[in-house]
C-alpha cells in the first residue's frame, strides 16, 4: 500500500459513514461484553496495576538470550583524546615539535587544521597496569586499577568529524535528526522491567549538555513512549512532575482516570499508536511520582560508598550520576545514559587546553567511574550490566594552533579514523585490548571497529540480531545500524 492510499484510508476510517457503522458496531460489542466481564475487559488502571497486554512498555523477549540486561553508557561529550589516556605511542614523543610529513595530511578534512601542523606528543606519563599490561595515563591513577575488567577498543573509527552529527551518529546510526536513539531501541525492543521508573534515563553533567541536543535521546519516529527520561541529581528530579499546591493524590488519580477514558475511547475509534503512548505516559508519570523521589536519594546510601565515588550532595556531578546509574539499574532500569560535557579539547583557551581543562575533566569522572565498575560488580550487577565509555571520535597527534602564534594551552583537532572506547560486563571479555593503530596512533592498523559494529555489539548483547530489530516507516524498514554493522564477536566471551 502506498503512503498516499494508506493516507486516504485513514482519513475514510474517521470521516465516512460506512466506515463509523462498522467501528461502532463492534464497538457495540466491545460494550456489551465489558459490560458482563467487568472493568478489567477495559485494561482499567488503578495506581500499582501491572501494565496492559497493549502497552507498548510490557516486557518482551529479544531474538535470542541475552547477556546484558542493562546499559551504562558514559559519554565524554566533546571527545576525549585518546593519546592522553589509552593509545601510548613512544614515537610521538620522540616527534613531538617537528613538522607533520606533508603525505600524512594530504587530501585529509580536519575541522580547524589548516596548512602543515605541528606533531604533538602525548601530554601525559604512561604505564602498563594490571595482569594485563594496559597502558593507562597518570591522568586516571583510579581507573588503572580496574583495566582487567575492562576491553579496550583502540581502532573504534566513524563518518563524521563535528561534534553534532557525530553524536547523532553514534546514538541513531545517522547523522541527520529524526532516527531513534541506541536507548529507545532497546526500549522498543525489550520493554520495561519495573513499571514505576522509565526504562531509559538521561543524566547530563557538566557545563552543557550534549552538542546534538535531545535527538540523542529522542524517539524519532518510533513512538514517543520509547524517547529517554532526563533526571536530575539536584532539585525536582523530573521537571513538572509534583503535583501543583492543592492537589492531593487521590485528585491527581481520579484526572489520570478521566483523561486516559478519553484516550481509550479515541483509541478504540482511531487505532492510533501515539494514544497507546500518551496513556503509558500518563500513568508512568504518576507511579514515578512516588518511585523517582526514592530512586533518586542518593545521600540514603552509607558513607563509605558516598566516599568512593566521590558524590557532591546538592550538586550536579558525574560522580553523582554515576551513583544514580548504579541505583537504576539495580532497580531495574533497561538504559541508563550518562553526558559528561567539556571534553572538546583544541588548546583555543584555558578550559579547553590539553595542559588545563582536560586534567578537569579527567579528575571529574575517574574516580566516579571505576567505583561504578567496582560496585557493578561487588553487587553481582556487572555481570547483566553493560557499560560503554568514550566520546563522538578521537583527536589528532598533530598540535591544533589555529593563530599560528605560540600559544600557551594546547590541544588536538577531531580524528574520525581512529580513536579509543572501552566497554565492561555482560559478555565482554576482561582485560582486553583489540584493535591496533600505527607508530603515532594516527591510522589504524588491525581491529577497526566501525561505530555501526559498536551499535550492532551492543544490541547482540541485548539479545538482538540488528538486521532484524526493524520498524516500518515511510515506505521501509528501517534499522539502528542501516545497512551495516557487523558484531564485534573478537570482543565477547
Amino acid at each position: 500500500m502506498s503512503l498516499q492510499d494508506e493516507a486516504r484510508l485513514r482519513w475514510a476510517h474517521l470521516q465516512t459513514r460506512r466506515h463509523f457503522l462498522k467501528s461502532f458496531s463492534a464497538g457495540i460489542g466491545s460494550m456489551a461484553l465489558s459490560s458482563m466481564m467487568g472493568p478489567a475487559a477495559l485494561g482499567a488502571f488503578s495506581s500499582g496495576s501491572p501494565l496492559r497486554p497493549d502497552d507498548p512498555l510490557m516486557p518482551k523477549a529479544p531474538h535470542f538470550a541475552a547477556k546484558a540486561k542493562h546499559v551504562i553508557f558514559l559519554h565524554m561529550a566533546g571527545a576525549p583524546s585518546q593519546h592522553e589516556l589509552f593509545d601510548y605511542k613512544p614515537l610521538l614523543q620522540k616527534l613531538d615539535g617537528q613538522q607533520t610529513p606533508p603525505s600524512l595530511i594530504e587530501g585529509k578534512r580536519f575541522a580547524f587544521i589548516r596548512g602543515i601542523p605541528k606533531l604533538l606528543g602525548p601530554q601525559a606519563r604512561f604505564a602498563q597496569h594490571g595482569q594485563s599490561g594496559a597502558w593507562v595515563s597518570n591522568h586516571l591513577p583510579h581507573f588503572s586499577k580496574v583495566v582487567d575488567d575492562v576491553t579496550f577498543l583502540k581502532a573504534m573509527h566513524t563518518d563524521e568529524f563535528n561534534h553534532a552529527p557525530a553524536q547523532l551518529f553514534l546514538y541513531t546510526g545517522s547523522p541527520r535528526l529524526g532516527r531513534p536513539a541506541l536507548g529507545s531501541w532497546a526500549m522498543y525492543g525489550l520493554g520495561t522491567e519495573n513499571q514505576n521508573l522509565p526504562g531509559f534515563v538521561v543524566l547530563i553533567s557538566g557545563a552543557a549538555g550534549p552538542d546534538a541536543g535531545a535527538s540523542v535521546y529522542g524517539s524519532g519516529f518510533l513512538p514517543t513512549v520509547y524517547q529517554g527520561v532526563q533526571c536530575r541529581s539536584d532539585g525536582d528530579p523530573v521537571l513538572f512532575l509534583s503535583d501543583p499546591d492543592g492537589v492531593s493524590r487521590d485528585m491527581r488519580r481520579r484526572s489520570i482516570d478521566a483523561i486516559n477514558e478519553i484516550n481509550r475511547r479515541e483509541y478504540e475509534e482511531t487505532q492510533d499508536p501515539e494514544i497507546l503512548t500518551r496513556i503509558s505516559q500518563y500513568e508512568l508519570a504518576f507511579r514515578m511520582q512516588m518511585s523517582v523521589p526514592e530512586a533518586m536519594d542518593i545521600q540514603t546510601e552509607p558513607e563509605a560508598i558516598q566516599r568512593e565515588y566521590g558524590i557532591e550532595p546538592g550538586k550536579v556531578s558525574f560522580a553523582n550520576n554515576c551513583l544514580l546509574a548504579r541505583r537504576l539499574v539495580e532497580r531495574g532500569v533497561r538504559f541508563v545514559q550518562l553526558f559528561h560535557w567539556g571534553w572538546d579539547s583544541h588548546g583555543a583557551g584555558e578550559s579547553e587546553a590539553l595542559n588545563h581543562g582536560f586534567l578537569d575533566r579527567c579528575r571529574e569522572t575517574d574516580q566516579a567511574m571505576t567505583a561504578l565498575l567496582m560496585d557493578l560488580k561487588r553487587r553481582g550487577l556487572l555481570d547483566e550490566t553493560l557499560v560503554v565509555w568514550g566520546g563522538e571520535f578521537g583527536r589528532t597527534p598533530m598540535l591544533e594552533n589555529r593563530t599560528g602564534q605560540d600559544n600557551p594551552f594546547v590541544g588536538r583537532d577531531h580524528h574520525s579514523d581512529v580513536y579509543t572506547m572501552w566497554m565492561a560486563g555482560a559478555g565482554v571479555k576482561r582485560g582486553f585490548s583489540y584493535g591496533e593503530t600505527d607508530e603515532i596512533g594516527y591510522q589504524p592498523l588491525s581491529g577497526r571497529v566501525h561505530v555501526h559494529d559498536l551499535q550492532a555489539t551492543i544490541l547482540h548483547q541485548l539479545g538482538f540480531d540488528h538486521e532484524r530489530l526493524t520498524f516500518p516507516f515511510q515506505g521501509r524498514d528501517f534499522r539502528l545500524t542501516d545497512v551495516s554493522g557487523r558484531v564485534v564477536n573478537e570482543i565477547l566471551t
